[in-house]
């Protein structure tokens, strides 16, 4: 019996300690969250990115972290949710990618480490106290593209110097994009070129703001920025080439995708500068004690093929100066 009881006791102990084991293998596993308002398939290239931040810190993805992805696939209405479901997981830091996920993200809580890929100030829209101190559990990387659009104009102008008009894309979801208007107005407004501005939140809305500036004549098309025309991009190049309209987007992926021209910052770089920062707050760095980072190299893309379909000849002042030709 004495025997029988010490066995017992020694499987339970063996047992108690196995579990033990297991509940603090559960605990170190940390879970990062990653919210978007595209799709997971247009995002591919960006997650990849992220995680190679992640991995310069000495952190890979399922090996004690796991990483719950949120996308809501160019619904962004469904934000508020997928950021409270994340919230819930009590996640160790959520990635917000986009305007819209930010506020989604900061929205649902405001304890948890955000780190945010946006291309607006986010100073100037309320998100952080400063771009040295953020302060807050907010902080990231911005690609504001705000003050590049007067250089986008310019190389539209060199594109087609005898242009009087020009489109603009609204994004209507994008809180930046009053602000980039009003800036490629005032850019437009020194070389005395009218400005048709469309707005679209959705792909009806896309369409019908092409039949506008086909309708109007517009010359040349300044695309504007955000998620959800970065999740429509092939869509955009598309109707460009249908209606026979140059047009200028704010990163390398739309021309990849058939667009004709781009000038932009690295977006993928930016996402494996907040996979870096996602690891040092992992690593027990304070969200608001890591300043904003931001691009120091834009880089200008064009596509030759579709700038051959519009019977257009790029000039040399521009392909001198271009980053990545696509022929």
């Amino acid at each position: 019996m004495g025997n029988m009881r010490r066995r017992d006791f020694v499987m339970l102990a063996a047992c108690g300690a196995l579990l033990r084991q297991r509940a603090a293998r559960a605990q170190s596993v940390r879970v990062i969250g990653f919210l978007r308002s595209t799709s997971a398939v247009s995002s591919a290239n960006l997650v990849a990115s992220f995680r190679q931040g992640l991995t310069e810190q000495g952190f890979v993805e399922g090996q004690e972290l796991v990483i719950q992805y949120a996308f809501a696939d160019g619904e962004p209405n469904r934000l508020p949710g997928l950021a409270a479901e994340l919230v819930r997981q009590q996640p160790a830091a959520i990635v917000a990618g986009g305007n819209e996920a930010l506020v989604a993200a900061r929205d649902a809580t405001t304890q948890m480490p955000i780190v945010f890929a946006l291309g607006d100030n986010p100073v100037k829209l309320g998100f952080v106290g400063s771009f040295n101190h953020p302060g807050g559990n907010i902080t990231g990387v911005s690609f504001e593209t705000t003050d590049i659009v007067r250089k986008r104009m310019q190389f539209l102008r060199e594109l087609m110097p005898r242009a009087t008009k020009v489109g603009y894309l609204m994004n209507l979801n994008d809180v930046g994009s009053e602000a980039e208007a009003r800036e490629l107005e005032a850019a437009a407004q020194s070389d005395g070129v009218e400005v048709l501005i469309s707005k679209a939140a959705s792909e009806a809305e896309i369409d019908a703001a092409f039949d506008l500036f086909a309708r109007d004549r517009a010359e040349a098309l300044v695309v504007g920025s955000g998620a959800f025309f970065f999740a429509q991009r092939e869509r955009l190049a598309a109707l460009a080439a249908r209606h026979a309209i140059p047009a200028i987007y704010n990163l390398r992926n739309f021309v990849t995708a058939g667009g004709l021209m781009s000038y932009g910052p690295n977006i993928a770089d930016a996402y494996r500068l907040v996979g870096i920062y996602v690891g040092r707050i992992l690593r027990g760095v304070a969200p608001g004690d890591l300043p904003v980072m931001q691009p120091t190299k834009f880089e200008l893309a064009v596509n030759l093929k579709a700038a051959k379909a519009l019977g257009l000849d790029i000039p040399s002042s521009v392909l001198v100066r271009a980053d990545d030709m696509i022929e």
